[in-house]
């Protein structure tokens, strides 16, 4: 994939939608994690506790938001968790949250999608993702692809 110079700038521009998550937050970030298709209430509990959440609002409320996970032993983040409420997607919201995740990493950036995903990936190599990896089994009805950006 080719970026030009017009696909950096905008990738470096912050969306003024994405915030960092605040306590107020909580309760409907709590809400769009049942959107998942296999949620992780621990680890979302966890990355409220510590402030690592970042949100997507729209209206003074919170549409979407993306949970970083530190990499253990090694620069870079990984997504954990990414949701947009079903009325608010196709809004560039999924990206502002990725492009946030992106500027704010200390490294690589890597997430894992559904191979049938398809809208999914197509953001995801959008954004300069790639497919790294396969995970056998990962989800109740196949396999995970491990996607990365360096």
């Amino acid at each position: 994939m080719t970026r030009s110079a017009d696909d950096e700038e905008s990738a470096a521009a912050p969306d003024p939608r994405v915030r960092a998550a605040r306590p107020t937050d909580a309760d409907r970030i709590r809400e769009l994690q049942g959107f998942l298709w296999r949620p992780n209430p621990d680890l979302l509990e966890y990355g409220l506790a510590v402030g690592s959440a970042l949100v997507s609002v729209a209206d003074g409320r919170t549409v979407g938001y993306l949970l970083p996970v530190d990499a253990p032993n090694r620069p870079g983040v990984h997504v954990a968790e990414l949701v947009v409420d079903p009325d608010h997607r196709r809004e560039g919201r999924a990206s502002g949250l990725l492009s946030a995740a992106i500027a704010d990493a200390d490294g690589p950036v890597t997430l894992q999608a559904h191979p049938d995903n398809e809208g999914a990936l197509a953001l995801y190599d959008g954004l300069g993702f790639e497919v790294v990896d396969r995970r056998a089994d990962a989800y109740a009805d196949g396999d995970a692809l491990v996607l990365r950006r360096e």
